[in-house]
């Protein structure tokens, strides 16, 4: 039975089958290896996107604008100081306004229930580009890229999130592993423990799929990963929770000798970025002025020939290219 995801909103990949996820990472490696050979697209041809960050960005909208126009789609970006959204417009009316206008409405920024209601409301396809619970455009590159650079089937792949596995980017991840049989460790301080519904969530699906799912503060449980993957330590908005943060991370650092416990000579590293693995960024500079070093992997590792963080963003291109075509090409 052939898979048509035209018309549908992408806000969670928990609304996604695992064939379906499988046809959008498909699709990807097939419009990836056209952009490679210069083949130009016209999927999206007289269509108009619009982009809403409420939150900053650079791979996120510069996937965005460039998958878009690379099918021959126009794009409108809006910010927080350039829209009138919740502020004098509700986000109803607003809603229905682009939805008037516009093919689909791309949101980034805080609230999952305000990308739901824009899905609900706009009448159009609506693309959740990052949440403070969610951030599905992400796992889809994530998987793409460990289908790269594995030979092994993804339900016999084994990925290990380090640090904070209750943000954003760890359950987006957790819900990708559940989907489609990757089993799932996340090492960090039982602190930043993941939810217990989005854990049950995740267990009650992984055993349709064949995902196990494993929460642990002990080395050991990095062993066999294909995947050592982490993320920055305060995500935007949470600064003032540095301090906290790092007594509580630092234990968790990728370093070398966490790449070393996997005892998996193929052992990918991976990172969503932006990462602070030195000191050449302005806030961390800042950060260790004041007596912090909020690095969540060592420089060593971020440059070694495991790090394959700078192929996983150019997948961001390919793989939201992938969720446009799908939903809105034709």
């Amino acid at each position: 039975m052939a898979i048509s995801l035209k018309g549908r909103s992408f806000l969670t990949l928990k609304d996604f089958s695992p064939e379906e996820i499988r046809y959008l990472l498909s699709l990807a490696h097939d419009l990836k290896s056209k952009k490679r050979a210069g083949i130009p697209g016209q999927a999206l041809k007289g269509k108009n996107i619009v982009l809403l960050f409420e939150k900053t960005s650079t791979r996120t909208r510069c996937a965005f604008e460039v998958a878009a126009m690379d099918e021959g789609a126009g794009v409108t970006f809006l910010d927080k100081n350039s829209s009138q959204m919740g502020k004098k417009e509700s986000i109803e009316d607003t809603a229905r306004v682009l939805g008037r206008f516009y093919d689909g409405i791309e949101y980034r920024g805080y609230d999952q229930a305000l990308v739901e209601q824009l899905a609900e409301c706009s009448g159009i396809p609506v693309w959740n580009g990052l949440t403070d619970v969610d951030h599905p455009t992400q796992a889809l590159a994530d998987v793409m890229t460990l289908e790269e650079n594995t030979k092994k089937p993804l339900d016999q792949c084994k990925l290990v999130f380090c640090g904070d596995t209750r943000n954003n980017v760890a359950y987006c991840l957790m819900y990708i592993c559940a989907k489609l049989g990757i089993d799932y460790v996340g090492w960090g301080p039982a602190e930043l423990a993941p939810a217990e519904d989005v854990l049950a969530w995740c267990r009650a699906e992984g055993e349709k799929s064949g995902a196990s799912f494993t929460i642990s503060s002990d080395l050991a449980a990095v062993r066999g990963a294909d995947v050592i993957y982490t993320d920055i330590w305060a995500s935007m908005g949470e600064e003032d929770k540095i301090p906290q943060r790092v007594a509580l991370l630092t234990p968790f650092r990728v370093t070398p000798e966490v790449m070393a416990a996997a005892e998996n000579p193929a052992c990918i590293f991976m990172h969503c970025l932006p990462s602070f693995h030195d000191f050449e960024t302005k806030m961390a500079r800042e950060q260790r002025e004041l007596g912090y070093d909020i690095r969540e992997v060592t420089d060593e590792v971020f440059r070694s020939r495991a790090s394959k963080v700078f192929d996983e963003a150019e997948n961001r291109l390919h793989t939201i290219k992938a969720v446009l075509v799908a939903t809105i090409g034709g």
